[in-house]
């Protein structure tokens, strides 16, 4: 039957890419859940996590932290994998990995498990650019019958070489950037040794850059740097990623620290977790009224006042946090300017990007906000660390609102970047 040319291999083919349509959506929402919860789970766990293994909130803020950072190193990695036919292998082998993760950080084991487990959680977050990737793919495929429209991949043939040294290189050299930006003791009490592995850190940057310049399939395309709005646009993500996922770490903490600490709320983890909704929501509402605000203006006009946006949410935190709802508010602050930075970016760099650099761009671009989020959350432990009296597990309630000062000058700094950008559109576009 399928050797005939009277098109009833068509015929027979349309019954089979429905069903593949009826299960491409389900399978992505699943997909999506996964990633949602790996990325939210840590925040509010962090002080329950001190609590339960014995060790400093500085240590317990790793669980969050070890999570970023295997996830910006797997996004690139996975999306390499999975780009040819070998796309469901790769969600599949993704998904057992975050499954064995789970699995450690439920079980009985020592602190460092635990560690491993949410670093093999964080593998979940490279999910993100599998699942768009599948969701790109799929109406070309189901056009064609003939195509495989779902996790399978596009019929692209093989996936190109993985490139293993710029992965290992990136992952190292990542590490000991977030090492030695929270480990407040190694710079007091051990100078050398943090100096020197600051120029082990410079060589690695170093060496992964010669690296993806010379590959021929580089883990990230670091040649799209070199347009100055398309760096602009990277820098102020980076910048921007820190300044967010700083102040979010700091409001969950303050929530769930105890009263006898002199300030905080006491609130259980589960609590604590509800303090993410107006995050959620807001965010929600923001990424709807992005494309509407676009029509009226520039990407990088939206994205500066996106920053202005979380910028006040860092004020707002850092001058009335007596009160649960100041909190709420300030999370809700929180999440419209994050979901309004999200929605805003892709134009941004987009629009500075030749068309045939926009994956490199974006994947490059994707990056830079994943290792801002991490640093912003060892950034975060650093200032609360560095505000802990000896012998006290809770910070002093200063250093909160030193945290959130910083969380206002990478928000600043992320302002002005972007409406340098703004003006340099405007100067490219009325010479």
């Amino acid at each position: 039957m399928t050797g005939q040319p009277d098109g009833r291999v068509e015929v027979m083919a349309i019954p089979a890419a429905r069903s593949q349509t009826r299960l491409l959506v389900p399978a992505l929402m699943v997909i999506a859940l996964v990633v949602a919860a790996v990325a939210s789970l840590g925040t509010p766990l962090i002080t329950s996590v001190a609590t339960s293994f014995h060790v400093s909130l500085g240590s317990a803020q790793w669980t969050l932290t070890v999570t970023l950072l295997s996830g910006a190193v797997a996004t690139p990695v996975l999306g390499r994998l999975g780009a040819g036919t070998y796309r469901r292998a790769t969600i599949l082998a993704t998904l057992v990995v975050v499954v064995a993760g789970s699995a450690l950080t439920v079980l009985p084991l020592p602190f460092a498990w635990l560690l491993i487990g949410r670093a093999a959680q964080g593998v979940g977050l490279g999910l993100t650019a599998l699942m768009m990737g599948a969701a790109r793919d799929h109406p070309r495929g189901a056009r064609r019958c003939g195509d495989r429209p779902d996790l399978g991949g596009a019929p692209a043939g093989r996936s190109a070489p993985l490139d293993v040294a710029g992965a290992a290189a990136l992952a190292a050299a990542l590490l000991l950037v977030l090492f030695l930006a929270g480990e407040r003791n190694l710079w007091s009490r051990h100078l050398p040794m943090a100096a020197g592995l600051a120029l082990v850190t410079v060589a690695l940057l170093c060496a992964w850059t010669v690296i993806e310049l010379r590959s021929t399939t580089p883990l990230v395309d670091v040649r799209a740097m070199r347009h100055p709005a398309v760096a602009g646009a990277s820098f102020a993500t980076f910048v921007g990623g820190i300044g967010m996922y700083l102040l979010l770490t700091l409001i969950t903490r303050y929530a769930q620290t105890p009263h006898g600490a002199g300030y905080g709320f006491g609130l259980t983890t589960f609590v604590a977790g509800l303090v993410l909704i107006p995050f959620s929501a807001l965010g929600f509402v923001a990424g709807k009224l992005t494309p509407r605000l676009r029509t009226r203006t520039t990407d990088p006009v939206l994205l500066a006042g996106s920053a202005v946006v979380i910028g006040g949410g860092c004020a707002l935190f850092a001058v009335a946090r007596s009160d649960l709802a100041e909190l709420f508010a300030a999370m809700g602050v929180l999440g419209f300017g994050v979901g309004g930075f999200s929605a805003a970016m892709p134009g941004v760099v987009l629009d500075v990007t030749p068309q045939r650099e926009t994956s490199s761009a974006m994947g490059f671009n994707y990056v830079l906000r994943s290792v801002g989020y991490s640093l912003g959350s060892a950034i975060g432990g650093l200032t609360l660390t560095a505000g802990t009296d000896p012998g006290r597990p809770f910070p002093d309630d200063h250093a909160y609102t030193t945290a959130a000062l910083v969380g206002i000058g990478a928000m600043a700094i992320t302002t002005l970047t972007s409406l340098a950008l703004a003006r340099r559109r405007s100067s490219a576009t009325h010479p």
